[in-house]
């Protein structure tokens, strides 16, 4: 869906039901479908390519009477994962970090498929129509690999399908994503990206209407996350080479990972005196944390170590009362109270130092 589509599909939904509730309003019906009427949507984070073989070829592969080769040449799948009734093949170039990739998905989608063929799915896939007739996948992608691992695709399923495309796919789809434990990290990531800029357009949207945008508990809520959860996802999203080490393999644990980075981006401010950061210094800091990851030394100056919590300039009287005389607590910072630790003199400073940059600007 294309960007222009998804503003006048949001103009359109604004105009027909209270904008909280585009995400619960949505028409759907549980169906048994074709699984050869079903795409997956090489959109979403969940994907990786792959190409459906029909049961015959499927069990050609399994007795050798079809080569890779054939398989690769009919489908056009180099570079590519072909699935079948009780067959994957990959198809990426041997031993390529693509081919390692793709190895660990067949490993999940395998795993899957033994547990769909000796019991029903709980939480079936979810589709919606295409003009063409057929449907989409919009949510459950390894799910549905794994039938078609298991029961081939002349077969049919149990799916959940939607009336429609639904207004915020990519919003529903990273709900899933920041729900399950067992997906991959770099899915996640990427899910949240592609969600902040559907909820981005939801936003423009919602001021041409001369309404406002949302806040960020109203975005964190929409998103299906605590706060909490939403500034973790804003960090590890904040530098490229963050998420490019995830996309190559990386398995650091999101909140380790976090605390990485704040501590890079603690110590690049105390080295060059400051409290804000502009596009260079983020680029510099983007370069600090590549070297980091790839276990390489920054041979940075030591950080100057701060004798108080109060670095930061407050710009205006406003800000100084707001400060003195209100429960800052309150306010939408995007600071999640309930995890700080206030015996960390690091963290405390932090989101001091971060309350009264919100303060400047607002």
């Amino acid at each position: 869906m294309n960007t222009v589509s998804l503003a006048q599909n949001l103009a359109a939904a604004l105009n027909a039901v209270d904008a909280d509730r585009l995400l619960i309003e949505q028409p759907y019906d549980y169906k048994s479908v074709f699984i050869s009427r079903v795409h997956p949507d090489t959109t979403n984070p969940r994907f990786f390519p792959a190409v459906m073989m029909s049961d015959l070829h499927a069990l050609q592969m399994l007795e050798r009477k079809l080569t890779k080769q054939q398989l690769i040449t009919r489908y056009d799948a180099k570079d590519k994962v072909v699935i079948g009734k009780g067959c994957i093949v990959n198809c990426f170039e041997y031993g390529t970090n693509e081919w390692k990739k793709a190895n660990q998905s067949i490993e999940s989608i395998t795993e899957l498929a033994a547990n769909v063929a000796v019991s029903e799915i709980i939480q079936v896939p979810t589709i919606y129509p295409l003009e063409s007739g057929d449907y989409q996948i919009l949510t459950g992608h390894r799910r549905f690999f794994a039938l078609v691992f298991a029961n081939g695709i002349n077969s049919a399923a149990h799916f959940k399908v939607y009336d429609k495309c639904p207004v915020l796919p990519k919003t529903k789809q990273f709900q899933e994503n920041a729900s399950r434990e067992d997906l991959p990290q770099y899915g996640k990531l990427q899910a949240f990206e592609d969600a902040l800029l559907e909820i981005e357009t939801l936003n423009n949207t919602r001021k041409r209407m001369g309404n406002k945008a949302l806040t960020v508990r109203q975005t964190a809520s929409t998103l299906g996350i605590s706060m909490g959860a939403f500034d973790n996802y804003n960090v590890l999203t904040r530098y490229p080479a963050v998420v490019k080490a995830y996309a190559d393999g990386c398995s650091t644990p999101f909140i380790q990972m976090k605390k990485l980075i704040l501590k890079i981006e603690s110590d690049y401010k105390l080295e060059f005196d400051k409290n804000i950061l502009n596009a260079i210094d983020k680029k510099n800091i983007n370069e600090r944390i590549t070297k980091h990851l790839n276990g390489e030394t920054t041979n940075n100056t030591p950080p100057k170590k701060k004798s108080s919590y109060f670095q930061v300039k407050i710009k205006s009287v406003s800000a100084l009362k707001t400060l003195l005389t209100s429960n800052v607590t309150e306010l939408e910072t995007g600071i999640c109270w309930d995890e700080l630790d206030w015996d960390d003199h690091k963290a405390v400073e932090e989101t001091f130092n971060k309350i009264v940059e919100f303060l400047n600007k607002v």
